[in-house]
């Protein structure tokens, strides 16, 4: 079984969340919290809202919390806002407010 979690929409560009993702990814969910915990930056907060959440799903679908861990994490490109600013000469600078879309995918390990 799996348990997922998905933050769209997230105001920040993808280039900042996926090295927090590369951080977390194939470990365990207590050491990616306390990863994510002590790792500076809005983008671990994000990505940590985010493992939470899928512990949350995970806890609801019965399956054992003390035995998940980070099967995949992604950080996606969302859509671009585009803004204009003033440039020089009478010419416009054009903006790019990037989002980003952060997925977890919890899984149980095999017990052997």
């Amino acid at each position: 079984m799996e348990a997922k979690a998905i933050a769209k929409y997230v105001r920040m560009s993808p280039i900042k969340l996926k090295p927090v993702a590369d951080l977390v990814r194939g470990k365990d969910v207590n050491e990616a919290l306390t990863i994510l915990k002590f790792t500076p930056g809005k983008g671990a907060e994000i990505v940590e809202k985010v493992v939470q959440s899928a512990l949350a799903n995970a806890d609801v679908k019965e399956m054992d919390t003390d035995n998940l861990y980070v099967a995949e994490v992604y950080a996606n490109q969302g859509p671009t806002m585009k803004r204009w600013r003033a440039g020089s000469q009478g010419r416009a600078s054009i903006i790019l407010k990037r989002s980003s879309h952060v997925g977890v995918t919890l899984k149980e390990k095999e017990v052997k």
